[in-house]
């Protein structure tokens, strides 16, 4: 049976993503299939892909005027919006935000694509 897991995600190494810097947790945790990544989103995030993850997006907070846009398309959002982002789905985020970033199958950076 696989042992319960604490992590501080502000206590994480940041790493340099297309979206600004993210701490990525669970990817040595071989029994979650996931990773749950705490994203500092900056208003230069570059539009890009993934042909096998699956991201979900939720807003811990973000500024005014704040969007997502999904292939082409801005869409507002404000804290506590939830965003699903399938394989295939060109996107990026608009303004500054810090998110939460939940991700299936495990992060994999190999499967980041920019246009």
């Amino acid at each position: 049976m696989a042992e319960p897991q604490i992590v501080d995600l502000s206590q994480l190494p940041g790493v340099p993503c297309p979206c600004g810097i993210a701490r990525r947790a669970f990817a040595d945790n071989a029994s979650f299939p996931g990773t749950i990544h705490l994203t500092e989103i900056s208003a230069a995030a570059e539009t890009h892909y993934h042909k096998t993850l699956t991201e979900t997006y939720y807003v811990l907070e973000c500024s005014a005027g704040a969007g997502i846009e999904l292939d082409g398309t801005i869409h507002p959002v404000k804290q506590g919006t939830c965003i699903l982002i399938p394989p295939g789905v060109r996107h990026r985020a608009v303004g500054n935000m810090k998110i939460l970033n939940i991700v299936f199958p495990k992060f994999d950076p190999a499967d980041e694509f920019l246009d």
